[in-house]
């Protein structure tokens, strides 16, 4: 006996969730030969000749069709499976369509990879009835703009002046992409080439170097804009909230670069106490100053013929952005306490966590070395804004940890596809990757049920283990700055805070242990 669910399942509705069950299990799987873009592009043209078929009968079109009937054609299909869309003003060589209800309803959002196959869809029966096709996706649902707003493009040379050259094959199928399609691959292929650690292993710990999972357009565009000035000499200011990728973009422009034989040394200057960010960029000599027992090179000597990157370049105090400015100005330095001149042959690449633009109104940061370093501005957006990623970095993240575990891969279920798909994700990918491991190590089966995360209700009110656990961060932030703040004050003297803050030294000791903390660090050279 049948389901009474597929009992009332039209052709094209069981399409629909066919094609929506097998997008999700392709997005899972690990990838081989094909990538998901493909099964969905696969899925989408062979789809296109029966829908297309369908829809000619029932609105008795045969043979030659115009441009305004394929317009009625694909709004027909789209909207015999739950869409709303509408035909509105073509632009010059294509078809524009609108659409405010998405086929597919709430569940694009979790899978804006289906949006693919609408183009795939809209593509193939285009280039079948003209010879040609290319599909904008200009605006989509899937990606919170409210609405989707669709070009098809049916004429070569409207679509090459906005795009550049395309190719289709012999039988007018959709064969190529545009080279920003591609651009993910091209960066990975070089950076692959290059990329020769000692260890072996890459930056993250894994074999193979850093890896770059990008399917949004912003990030592609990201990627084309590294892979334009990789080859120059220019510095380069990547923004982006923490855990966004910069030191990967970084990694990737030294890679790409005439300098990727050399070195790529990082350094993140908010991690370096104040009283010691000299010696770490330019080194110092031996006894320079109170325990510095030998000489030991910077950050600018280890990095020559290479690339030196500056992250968290925004928690430079100003003494240090002044001499940081005349390196870069005359490309010489000397080691604290040496008298001997050094060249800094190496490239800036810098990150700020803060767009320092909005630092500089503030007195927070030096306007000529903001010019000095701003040469090429690129600005990596927070994963919330770009979810197409999202379904992209879970599936290469969890085939990563099966491979680092040696452990069967692991799939996201129903539930966790869901919670990955509409939490802000505020720590960006760092945050990702730590809840999908401690998914994954957890999970007793090949299926993750549950994300360890705390999304807001339906009211918008955050759940109370939200505000709780926002509450401790606060209160952790506050001693954390409380701690080091009064560790500078106290020369580095644990029993003075301990005074100071009004708490035993032992009190001041645990909560240094717990947060990293090493008071050492904060004890002034001579003192």
């Amino acid at each position: 006996m049948s389901s009474p669910l597929l009992s009332e399942l039209s052709p094209l509705s069981f399409l629909q969730m066919f094609v929506t069950q097998s997008v999700k299990l392709a997005g899972q799987q690990p990838q081989q030969d094909a990538t998901c873009h493909d099964h969905i592009q696969i899925l989408g043209l062979t789809a296109s000749s029966c829908l297309e078929a369908h829809a000619r009968q029932q609105l008795g079109l045969s043979g030659e069709i115009s441009r305004a009937q394929y317009t009625q054609l694909v709004v027909s299909i789209k909207n015999q499976i739950g869409g709303d869309f509408a035909p509105t003003a073509d632009e010059a060589g294509a078809v524009r369509v609108v659409n405010g209800r998405c086929p597919f309803g709430d569940r694009v959002k979790d899978a804006p990879e289906l949006c693919r196959m609408t183009s795939s869809v809209f593509g193939g029966i285009a280039a079948r009835n003209f010879g040609y096709a290319k599909v904008e996706l200009r605006r989509r649902i899937a990606t919170h703009d409210g609405l989707c707003e669709v070009l098809i493009y049916t004429d070569r040379e409207a679509a090459r002046d906005k795009y550049g050259d395309e190719y289709v094959s012999e039988d007018g199928a959709i064969v190529s992409r545009m080279a920003l399609e591609d651009v993910t691959v091209r960066v990975a292929e070089k950076m692959a080439r290059v990329w020769r650690p000692a260890s072996g292993d890459g930056p993250d710990g894994c074999r193979g170097g850093p890896e770059i999972v990008a399917e949004s357009l912003v990030m592609r565009e990201a990627l084309e804009a590294v892979e334009l000035v990789a080859p120059t000499l220019a510095n380069v200011l990547i923004s982006g909230e923490t855990g966004v990728g910069k030191e990967i973009i970084a990694r990737a422009i030294h890679a790409l670069s005439d300098r990727s034989d050399g070195k790529f040394v990082a350094v993140n200057c908010g991690a370096i106490p104040e009283n010691l960010i000299e010696s770490a960029l330019f080194g110092h000599e031996k006894g320079a100053f109170t325990g510095a027992h030998e000489m030991r090179q910077g950050v600018f000597e280890r990095a020559v013929g290479g690339t030196l990157f500056l992250d968290e370049i925004d928690s430079l105090p100003l003494l240090s952005q002044a001499n940081l400015l005349r390196v870069l100005q005359e490309g010489e330095f000397e080691r604290v306490g040496g008298k001997q001149v050094l060249h800094a042959d190496v490239r800036i690449i810098a990150a700020a966590n803060t767009p320092i633009d909005k630092l500089l109104s503030g007195s927070g940061f030096r306007q000529d070395l903001y010019y000095r370093l701003n040469v090429v501005p690129l600005h990596i957006p927070p994963l919330r804004e770009r979810r197409e990623d999202i379904t992209a970095l879970i599936n290469h993240l969890l085939t990563r940890l099966a491979a680092r575990y040696q452990r069967p891969h692991k799939v996201l279920g129903s539930q966790a596809w869901a919670q990955a798909m509409r939490y802000d994700w505020p720590g960006n990918v760092r945050e990702l990757e730590n809840v999908l491991e401690r998914a994954f190590l957890f999970a007793r089966g090949q299926v993750i049920d549950e994300l360890d995360v705390r999304l807001p209700d339906e009211t918008g009110v955050p759940h109370a283990d939200d505000l709780r656990r926002r509450r401790q961060g606060a209160v952790r932030d506050v001693e954390i700055k409380t701690l080091r703040e009064a560790l500078l004050r106290q020369n580095g003297n644990v029993s003075a805070v301990a005074r100071e803050i009004g708490i035993t030294p032992r009190a001041v000791h645990q909560k240094l242990r717990g947060y990293g903390i090493e008071a050492a660090g904060y004890r002034k050279p001579g003192r």
